[in-house]
């Protein structure tokens, strides 16, 4: 049988993949607040605080000192030992830790090592951008379950989704948009889940430092064996750009992730990895107890014309859009140089919005001042 010529576009075509993957709509709305300097940036979960100095001048010695080379692709071994110790006193369970470029880095090598073509991954919607996007990069299918209206995790809304085919689920605590903080009782019940039905639990927590209100964060890696916790020092340590997280988990697990990362990021940052041996040590709690009060000011300051559950961790709040129109509002808010993100970027649905309050108390006084006048402004009529 003859083959068909393929003409020059079908060739040079992307491939399917590219299809299916959306830009980020968080990146979307950050180069438009960065195209505008004099406006209120709120749109991305970057820390407002510099690298603490002692964290900084390690990183420069360590420069000075010519250790600018590769390093081992697990991660440099004091690192790693000392990441094993920390993750012990926490009750962690885990035989191996590797060190990867950033917890997005660790998130994609999680789900190269667990999915493949069809394979199914349970998502809490809403849900942090990259988690779905990378499930599909890998050939798998994101199936979210529903954590509205108070953004809990509840076995009515997740059992019905598993099957044969789910490989894992992935628990973000504290959350990324909502900034719900989960309990025990509802880890325990996604921990008896996964033992039941045979699937992974891959855990994002690299907001675990950022609670509040004296609540205790318990990680789900306390509680199953075989659990791939990821995290890292972008949040903790101000590191974001830096981009070094790091995963724990089974060995087998682990010695896969290793694999690919070979063949991808290689290794992490060397010069990062030497500075955050000494990042472990440093005292971060008064930013913890700055970013608290600005989650108590923008809950206290919102709470009263939007429906707003309070966040429990994270540098994020969710609230209800009035009409329940993100769009609409988010619009109006950018025309008042102030910038957020729709909803519809974490969910499926789009009836909230997301403001990060990883900024300082004057300019989250003037936004929350705009919201206000906004949700009065915005009559059902509108909609």
């Amino acid at each position: 049988m003859p083959i068909r010529k393929l003409s020059r576009r079908e060739k040079k075509s992307l491939s399917s993949r590219v299809k299916a993957i959306k830009p980020s709509g968080i990146r979307k709305i950050f180069d438009l607040a960065c195209a505008h300097p004099d406006g209120i940036d709120l749109s991305i979960g970057d820390p407002d605080y510099d690298i603490p100095e002692p964290i900084k001048q390690e990183g420069i010695s360590w420069i000075e000192r010519g250790f600018n080379s590769y390093v081992s692709t697990r991660g440099i071994p004091e690192l790693r030992e000392r990441l094993g110790v920390q993750l012990k006193r926490r009750n962690i369970c885990f035989e191996d830790v590797l060190i990867t470029a950033g917890a997005t880095g660790s998130y994609f090598l999680a789900m190269m090592t667990l999915v493949g073509p069809g394979d199914e991954v349970l998502i809490a919607d809403p849900y942090f951008v990259a988690y779905a996007n990378v499930v599909i990069m890998c050939g798998g299918v994101p199936k979210l379950f529903n954590t509205y209206p108070d953004f809990t995790l509840r076995r009515e809304e997740i059992e019905p989704l598993i099957t044969p085919k789910t490989r894992a689920i992935v628990i973000n605590n504290p959350n990324n948009p909502t900034g719900a903080l989960y309990g025990i009782d509802e880890l325990r019940m996604v921990a008896n889940l996964a033992d039941y039905y045979g699937f992974y639990i891959v855990a994002d927590e690299i907001y675990e430092r950022f609670v509040y209100d004296g609540r205790p964060f318990v990680s789900i890696g306390s509680l199953v064996g075989d659990a791939i916790v990821v995290s890292g020092f972008s949040k903790s340590a101000g590191m974001t750009g830096w981009r070094l997280g790091y995963a724990s988990g089974p060995r087998k697990i682990i010695d896969a992730m290793a694999t690919f990362q070979q063949y991808s990021y290689v290794c992490a940052n060397s010069i990062a990895q030497k500075a955050a041996v000494r990042a472990l040590d440093y005292d971060m709690q008064s930013y913890v107890d700055t970013y608290s009060t600005r989650m108590n000011l923008v809950y206290n300051g919102l709470k009263d014309r939007f429906q707003i559950n309070k966040p429990g961790g994270a540098f994020f709040i969710f609230p209800e859009a009035p009409g329940r129109n993100a769009d609409a509002f988010v619009k109006r808010a950018i025309e008042r140089n102030l910038f957020i993100i729709p909803g519809n970027v974490f969910s499926e649905r789009n009836t909230h919005f997301r403001v990060s309050f990883a900024v300082g108390e004057d300019k989250l006084r003037k936004a929350i001042a705009i919201l206000n006048e906004l949700a009065d402004d915005m009559t059902p009529e509108i909609f």
